[in-house]
Protein backbone atom coordinates (compact mmCIF):
# COMPACT_ATOMS: atom_id res chain seq x y z
CA UNK A 1 0.00 0.00 0.00
CA UNK A 2 1.04 3.62 -0.44
CA UNK A 3 -0.21 7.14 0.07
CA UNK A 4 0.07 9.95 -2.43
CA UNK A 5 1.47 13.15 -0.98
CA UNK A 6 0.87 16.37 -2.87
CA UNK A 7 3.46 18.86 -1.68
CA UNK A 8 2.63 22.51 -2.37
CA UNK A 9 5.78 24.56 -1.94
CA UNK A 10 8.11 27.23 -3.26
CA UNK A 11 11.92 27.30 -2.97
CA UNK A 12 11.81 30.92 -1.85
CA UNK A 13 9.72 30.35 1.30
CA UNK A 14 11.59 30.22 4.64
CA UNK A 15 8.69 28.36 6.26
CA UNK A 16 8.99 25.62 3.64
CA UNK A 17 12.74 25.42 4.23
CA UNK A 18 12.13 25.24 7.98
CA UNK A 19 9.73 22.31 7.55
CA UNK A 20 12.48 20.23 5.93
CA UNK A 21 13.26 18.28 9.13
CA UNK A 22 9.65 17.11 9.35
CA UNK A 23 9.60 16.09 5.68
CA UNK A 24 12.90 14.25 6.04
CA UNK A 25 11.53 12.36 9.05
CA UNK A 26 8.43 11.39 7.05
CA UNK A 27 10.67 9.97 4.33
CA UNK A 28 12.74 8.05 6.89
CA UNK A 29 9.69 6.62 8.67
CA UNK A 30 7.68 5.65 5.58
CA UNK A 31 10.13 5.56 2.65
CA UNK A 32 8.67 4.72 -0.75
CA UNK A 33 5.27 4.01 0.78
CA UNK A 34 4.73 7.75 0.29
CA UNK A 35 4.49 8.78 -3.36
CA UNK A 36 5.43 12.46 -3.56
CA UNK A 37 4.14 14.95 -6.11
CA UNK A 38 5.50 18.49 -5.97
CA UNK A 39 3.45 21.53 -6.98
CA UNK A 40 5.21 24.89 -7.26
CA UNK A 41 3.20 27.75 -5.76
CA UNK A 42 4.95 30.66 -7.46
CA UNK A 43 4.97 33.23 -4.68
CA UNK A 44 6.12 36.26 -6.67
CA UNK A 45 7.23 36.91 -10.23
CA UNK A 46 9.72 39.70 -9.55
CA UNK A 47 11.66 41.04 -6.60
CA UNK A 48 10.02 44.41 -7.21
CA UNK A 49 6.80 42.92 -5.80
CA UNK A 50 8.60 42.24 -2.52
CA UNK A 51 10.23 45.66 -2.58
CA UNK A 52 6.80 47.27 -2.91
CA UNK A 53 5.83 45.39 0.25
CA UNK A 54 8.85 46.85 2.06
CA UNK A 55 11.32 43.98 1.71
CA UNK A 56 15.04 44.79 1.52
CA UNK A 57 18.19 42.66 1.45
CA UNK A 58 19.19 43.55 5.04
CA UNK A 59 15.63 43.15 6.27
CA UNK A 60 15.39 39.73 4.67
CA UNK A 61 18.69 38.68 6.28
CA UNK A 62 17.49 39.78 9.71
CA UNK A 63 14.27 37.87 9.14
CA UNK A 64 16.17 34.71 8.25
CA UNK A 65 17.97 34.82 11.60
CA UNK A 66 14.58 34.44 13.31
CA UNK A 67 14.11 31.07 11.57
CA UNK A 68 17.37 29.50 12.69
CA UNK A 69 15.95 27.93 15.83
CA UNK A 70 13.64 25.82 13.68
CA UNK A 71 16.65 23.79 12.56
CA UNK A 72 17.73 24.67 9.01
CA UNK A 73 20.80 26.63 7.84
CA UNK A 74 20.40 30.34 7.17
CA UNK A 75 22.95 32.96 6.20
CA UNK A 76 22.60 36.56 7.32
CA UNK A 77 24.71 38.10 4.56
CA UNK A 78 22.32 40.60 2.92
CA UNK A 79 21.56 40.44 -0.76
CA UNK A 80 22.07 43.52 -2.91
CA UNK A 81 18.76 42.84 -4.67
CA UNK A 82 15.61 41.05 -3.63
CA UNK A 83 14.35 38.56 -6.21
CA UNK A 84 11.10 36.85 -7.04
CA UNK A 85 10.55 33.10 -6.99
CA UNK A 86 8.93 32.30 -10.35
CA UNK A 87 12.27 31.68 -12.10
CA UNK A 88 13.25 29.17 -9.41
CA UNK A 89 9.89 27.45 -9.76
CA UNK A 90 10.38 27.23 -13.52
CA UNK A 91 13.73 25.48 -12.93
CA UNK A 92 12.01 22.93 -10.70
CA UNK A 93 9.28 22.31 -13.29
CA UNK A 94 11.89 21.99 -16.04
CA UNK A 95 13.69 19.37 -13.96
CA UNK A 96 10.40 17.52 -13.59
CA UNK A 97 10.23 17.43 -17.39
CA UNK A 98 13.82 16.36 -18.06
CA UNK A 99 14.90 14.42 -14.97
CA UNK A 100 11.84 13.80 -12.77
CA UNK A 101 13.77 11.63 -10.33
CA UNK A 102 15.98 14.66 -9.53
CA UNK A 103 13.17 17.19 -9.12
CA UNK A 104 13.35 17.32 -5.32
CA UNK A 105 17.17 17.45 -5.33
CA UNK A 106 17.07 20.52 -7.58
CA UNK A 107 14.31 22.04 -5.44
CA UNK A 108 16.53 21.65 -2.37
CA UNK A 109 19.57 23.07 -4.16
CA UNK A 110 17.52 26.17 -4.91
CA UNK A 111 16.50 26.37 -1.26
CA UNK A 112 20.15 26.22 -0.24
CA UNK A 113 20.86 29.01 -2.73
CA UNK A 114 17.94 31.08 -1.44
CA UNK A 115 18.78 30.84 2.23
CA UNK A 116 22.56 30.45 2.40
CA UNK A 117 23.90 32.46 -0.58
CA UNK A 118 23.46 35.91 -2.10
CA UNK A 119 22.80 34.69 -5.66
CA UNK A 120 20.25 36.74 -7.59
CA UNK A 121 17.80 34.00 -8.41
CA UNK A 122 15.92 35.80 -11.14
CA UNK A 123 19.07 35.56 -13.28
CA UNK A 124 19.39 32.28 -15.15
CA UNK A 125 23.20 32.30 -14.92
CA UNK A 126 22.89 32.47 -11.13
CA UNK A 127 20.20 29.81 -11.22
CA UNK A 128 22.54 27.56 -13.13
CA UNK A 129 25.21 28.13 -10.48
CA UNK A 130 22.69 27.25 -7.80
CA UNK A 131 21.95 23.80 -9.25
CA UNK A 132 25.24 22.93 -10.98
CA UNK A 133 26.49 20.83 -8.07
CA UNK A 134 23.47 18.51 -8.06
CA UNK A 135 24.55 15.07 -9.37
CA UNK A 136 22.58 13.33 -12.08
CA UNK A 137 21.37 16.41 -13.97
CA UNK A 138 22.33 18.43 -17.02
CA UNK A 139 22.22 21.93 -15.55
CA UNK A 140 22.52 23.64 -18.94
CA UNK A 141 19.64 21.64 -20.39
CA UNK A 142 17.44 22.35 -17.36
CA UNK A 143 18.12 26.08 -17.44
CA UNK A 144 17.36 26.15 -21.16
CA UNK A 145 14.15 24.16 -20.64
CA UNK A 146 13.07 26.50 -17.83
CA UNK A 147 12.71 29.28 -20.40
CA UNK A 148 10.49 27.40 -22.86
CA UNK A 149 6.72 27.63 -23.47
CA UNK A 150 6.32 23.97 -22.49
CA UNK A 151 7.70 24.60 -19.01
CA UNK A 152 5.69 27.80 -18.68
CA UNK A 153 2.47 25.94 -19.46
CA UNK A 154 3.21 23.32 -16.79
CA UNK A 155 4.16 26.00 -14.29
CA UNK A 156 0.83 27.75 -14.95
CA UNK A 157 -0.93 24.48 -14.08
CA UNK A 158 1.04 24.30 -10.84
CA UNK A 159 0.10 27.87 -9.93
CA UNK A 160 -3.56 27.21 -10.70
CA UNK A 161 -3.62 24.04 -8.59
CA UNK A 162 -1.91 25.83 -5.71
CA UNK A 163 -4.69 28.43 -5.80
CA UNK A 164 -7.55 26.05 -5.03
CA UNK A 165 -7.51 26.36 -1.25
CA UNK A 166 -10.85 28.17 -0.94
CA UNK A 167 -13.07 26.29 1.51
CA UNK A 168 -10.29 23.85 2.40
CA UNK A 169 -9.08 22.75 5.85
CA UNK A 170 -6.04 24.92 5.14
CA UNK A 171 -8.24 28.01 4.84
CA UNK A 172 -10.23 26.93 7.91
CA UNK A 173 -6.99 26.93 9.94
CA UNK A 174 -6.04 30.33 8.49
CA UNK A 175 -2.93 28.82 6.95
CA UNK A 176 -3.85 30.04 3.48
CA UNK A 177 -2.89 33.22 1.65
CA UNK A 178 -4.48 35.46 -0.97
CA UNK A 179 -1.99 37.73 -2.70
CA UNK A 180 -3.44 37.76 -6.22
CA UNK A 181 -7.19 37.39 -5.80
CA UNK A 182 -7.21 33.60 -5.37
CA UNK A 183 -7.04 31.65 -2.12
CA UNK A 184 -3.87 29.61 -2.25
CA UNK A 185 -1.99 27.03 -0.25
CA UNK A 186 1.00 28.34 1.66
CA UNK A 187 4.37 26.64 1.64
CA UNK A 188 4.63 23.89 2.60
CA UNK A 189 1.14 22.40 2.51
CA UNK A 190 0.59 18.65 2.22
CA UNK A 191 -2.40 16.72 0.93
CA UNK A 192 -2.32 13.02 1.81
CA UNK A 193 -4.59 10.73 -0.20
CA UNK A 194 -5.24 7.01 0.29
CA UNK A 195 -7.44 6.73 -2.80
CA UNK A 196 -10.73 7.38 -1.03
CA UNK A 197 -9.94 10.01 1.60
CA UNK A 198 -7.77 13.12 1.42
CA UNK A 199 -6.47 14.90 4.50
CA UNK A 200 -4.64 18.23 4.57
CA UNK A 201 -1.86 19.73 6.63
CA UNK A 202 -1.81 23.34 5.49
CA UNK A 203 1.21 25.58 5.88
CA UNK A 204 4.04 24.99 8.33
CA UNK A 205 3.33 21.95 10.53
CA UNK A 206 5.25 19.63 12.82
CA UNK A 207 6.30 16.08 12.01
CA UNK A 208 3.73 14.90 14.56
CA UNK A 209 0.91 16.61 12.65
CA UNK A 210 1.85 14.78 9.44
CA UNK A 211 2.36 11.53 11.29
CA UNK A 212 -1.08 11.56 12.90
CA UNK A 213 -2.73 12.16 9.51
CA UNK A 214 -0.97 9.10 8.12
CA UNK A 215 -2.04 7.04 11.14
CA UNK A 216 -5.65 7.95 10.38
CA UNK A 217 -5.37 7.25 6.66
CA UNK A 218 -3.53 3.93 6.46
CA UNK A 219 -2.38 1.76 9.35
CA UNK A 220 -1.27 -0.98 6.96
CA UNK A 221 1.90 0.99 6.26
CA UNK A 222 5.19 0.03 7.85
CA UNK A 223 6.38 2.75 10.24
CA UNK A 224 10.14 2.72 10.73
CA UNK A 225 11.56 3.52 14.16
CA UNK A 226 13.69 6.62 14.76
CA UNK A 227 17.27 6.19 13.61
CA UNK A 228 20.06 5.49 16.08
CA UNK A 229 23.06 5.70 13.73
CA UNK A 230 23.70 8.98 11.89
CA UNK A 231 25.92 7.26 9.31
CA UNK A 232 23.03 4.94 8.45
CA UNK A 233 20.79 7.98 7.95
CA UNK A 234 23.26 9.63 5.57
CA UNK A 235 23.59 6.37 3.62
CA UNK A 236 19.82 6.42 3.12
CA UNK A 237 19.88 10.03 1.86
CA UNK A 238 22.77 10.20 -0.62
CA UNK A 239 22.01 13.85 -1.48
CA UNK A 240 22.76 14.70 2.13
CA UNK A 241 20.85 16.12 5.08
CA UNK A 242 21.33 19.02 7.45
CA UNK A 243 21.92 18.68 11.17
CA UNK A 244 18.32 19.64 11.91
CA UNK A 245 16.93 17.06 9.52
CA UNK A 246 19.02 14.29 11.02
CA UNK A 247 18.09 15.43 14.53
CA UNK A 248 14.40 15.02 13.69
CA UNK A 249 14.98 11.59 12.14
CA UNK A 250 16.74 10.42 15.32
CA UNK A 251 14.24 12.00 17.73
CA UNK A 252 12.26 9.57 19.84
CA UNK A 253 8.48 9.85 19.75
CA UNK A 254 7.17 12.36 22.32
CA UNK A 255 10.61 13.98 22.70
CA UNK A 256 11.98 17.03 20.87
CA UNK A 257 14.85 16.77 18.43
CA UNK A 258 18.26 17.47 19.96
CA UNK A 259 20.50 19.21 17.44
CA UNK A 260 23.52 19.38 19.77
CA UNK A 261 23.58 15.65 20.49
CA UNK A 262 23.03 14.92 16.82
CA UNK A 263 25.86 17.22 15.77
CA UNK A 264 28.19 15.53 18.25
CA UNK A 265 27.43 12.19 16.60
CA UNK A 266 27.87 13.67 13.13
CA UNK A 267 31.24 15.17 14.06
CA UNK A 268 32.37 11.78 15.36
CA UNK A 269 31.20 10.05 12.18
CA UNK A 270 33.00 12.66 10.04
CA UNK A 271 36.16 12.19 12.09
CA UNK A 272 35.93 8.46 11.46
CA UNK A 273 35.72 9.11 7.71
CA UNK A 274 32.16 7.82 7.41
CA UNK A 275 30.56 11.09 6.23
CA UNK A 276 31.60 14.55 5.06
CA UNK A 277 30.51 18.01 6.18
CA UNK A 278 29.70 20.81 3.72
CA UNK A 279 29.28 24.22 5.39
CA UNK A 280 26.11 26.12 4.52
CA UNK A 281 24.87 29.22 6.33
CA UNK A 282 25.33 28.81 10.06
CA UNK A 283 25.24 25.02 9.81
CA UNK A 284 26.05 22.28 7.28
CA UNK A 285 24.94 19.62 4.85
CA UNK A 286 26.24 16.16 5.77
CA UNK A 287 26.88 13.86 2.80
CA UNK A 288 28.23 10.34 2.23
CA UNK A 289 31.99 9.98 2.46
CA UNK A 290 32.20 8.87 -1.16
CA UNK A 291 30.85 12.19 -2.46
CA UNK A 292 33.20 13.36 -5.19
CA UNK A 293 35.73 16.10 -4.62
CA UNK A 294 34.26 18.06 -7.53
CA UNK A 295 30.82 17.97 -5.97
CA UNK A 296 32.17 19.07 -2.61
CA UNK A 297 34.05 21.96 -4.16
CA UNK A 298 30.99 23.11 -6.10
CA UNK A 299 28.70 22.84 -3.10
CA UNK A 300 31.04 24.65 -0.73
Amino acid sequence: MSLQVTHFSDPGCPWAWSASPALAALKWRYGDQLQWRHVMIGLTEFGSVYEERGYTGPGQARGYRNFRWRGMPFSTEPRERVHGTWPMCRVVVATRRLAPEREYAVFRALQFAQFTTTLFLEDYADLREAIAWVPGIDADAIIAAAQTPETEALFEKDKDEARTAAGSPTEFQNKHANTDGRVRYTAPSLKLDNGTTTLEAGGYQSFEAYDVLIANLDRSLSRRAPATDVAEVIAAFPDGLTTGEIAQITAEDKFPANADTTEDALITAAGDGLIKRLPFGHDALWVPAQATAAKLAAAA
